[in-house]
């Protein structure tokens, strides 16, 4: 790129990259075509140019965190209650939050970190594996199978299993997968695993 007369650069951009389709450098890290552009409307999230494209995104862009009006802390907050284990009411009530918003939350946070697992966790060796089970609804909200009324009481009757497997040495969580609990799912979960 050529010099300008500008003051240097302080905004690290090395682990964005640009997520416009027709952009030659999409999806490549640290090849210097993106540019801080300020704060939109004051908001608490840096916007990006690609000096390739000319194109603007949000640094937030392939995040949870994307498109959202709530602050970043609060909804990494009420994923961790969840985690925890806390109910979906209960956690709306405690972070002043629908109990929807909270679904939709929880939803999307599922949606990202089955895409992060699918392209981090590729050719894992491991020595022991550990089968488990959990129960859940979250697939059959995002189908559109369940209204999200439903899918909130029936959380907290928990009808539905989340199968797991893990390493227990890295703590690597390889599989998850929803379903019924029995021997054909145990051993779809296994073949996944496999093929992983």
């Amino acid at each position: 790129m050529p010099p300008t007369n500008r003051r240097p650069r302080t905004v690290d951009t090395s682990r964005h990259f640009c997520p416009h389709i027709e952009c030659d450098y999409r999806g490549w890290l640290g090849r210097n075509n993106l540019r801080a552009n300020g704060h939109p409307s004051g908001g608490p999230w840096r916007q990006l140019q690609c000096l390739g494209c000319h194109g603007y995104f949000l640094e937030t862009h392939g995040t949870i965190l994307h498109g959202k009006q709530a602050a970043g802390e609060l909804i990494v907050r009420v994923l961790a209650c969840l985690a925890e284990g806390v109910g979906i009411r209960a956690t709306a009530r405690v972070f002043e939050v629908d109990p929807h918003t909270v679904l939709h939350w929880l939803v999307e946070a599922a949606e990202q970190l089955q895409a992060f697992s699918a392209s981090f966790l590729c050719d894992v060796h491991v020595r022991q594996l550990q089968l488990d089970e959990l129960y859940a609804v979250v697939r059959e909200v995002k189908t559109g199978a369940l209204s999200e009324d439903e899918a909130i009481k029936r959380l907290e009757r928990s009808p539905s299993w989340v199968w797991t497997a893990m390493d227990p040495e890295s703590q690597w969580l390889l599989v998850i997968d929803v379903g019924t609990r029995t021997l054909a799912m145990a051993q779809r979960v296994v073949h996944r695993v496999v093929q992983g």
